[in-house]
């Protein structure tokens, strides 16, 4: 079964296929995604990792975790679920008269 891992930590320049092929030491990975900035594209130095199989994934995690990369010190764990966020309301005061008169 696939192991998902999330690796922070990483240099803005580092790319998708630099660190799939640097966790491909560890095992067979599956997939390899950075997570970048919507508004500028550039990469919020963090991504996650899938392994094949949960021995990989363990041994990535020792093999990487702490240890530099291309500078910067990878912090590397299994991936949490994500959680769900509260929706977001619109406006500054959103939509609310707070009962000020304004005359």
């Amino acid at each position: 079964m696939a192991k998902k891992l999330y690796v922070g930590g990483l240099p803005w320049s580092t790319t998708q296929d630099a660190l799939k092929q640097t966790f491909t030491a560890a095992g067979e990975v599956s997939s390899a995604t950075i997570i970048t900035d919507k508004m500028t594209g550039r990469s919020r130095g963090f991504g996650f990792i899938e392994m094949v199989n949960d021995a990989d994934a363990d041994k990535a995690i020792e093999m990487f975790n702490g240890k530099d990369f291309e500078g910067r010190t990878l912090t590397v764990n299994e991936a949490r679920p994500m959680e769900a966020k509260a929706p977001r309301r619109g406006g500054f005061d959103g939509g609310r008269d707070f009962g000020g008169s304004r005359y």
